[in-house]
């Protein structure tokens, strides 16, 4: 698996708002969109991220990879994220 990291300048908030400063964007992020941004900031890798979510909620190993995986490409997409 890939591994990401979020930018040192993107901040967020404890209600998951995120402010991108290159360009003014603001994005709100869910609960579980949330809590996997936060581990992506700390640096954990793909495999850490799904284990920490399995263990906190009941959720399939395979869906819970799919919807990383298809988030992580929409935060990529944005500039959230970059891949290392």
């Amino acid at each position: 698996m890939k591994n990401f990291i979020v930018p040192d300048n993107i901040a967020i908030s404890d209600s998951g708002f995120i402010f991108l400063p290159s360009t003014g964007e603001t994005f709100t992020l869910n609960e579980m969109g949330k809590e996997i941004f936060k581990l992506l900031q700390a640096k954990k890798s793909l495999e850490e991220i799904s284990s920490e979510i399995i263990k906190e909620y009941d959720i399939d190993e395979h869906t819970l990879e799919r919807d990383i995986e298809d988030f992580i490409l929409r935060l990529k997409s944005l500039n959230l994220v970059i891949q290392v």
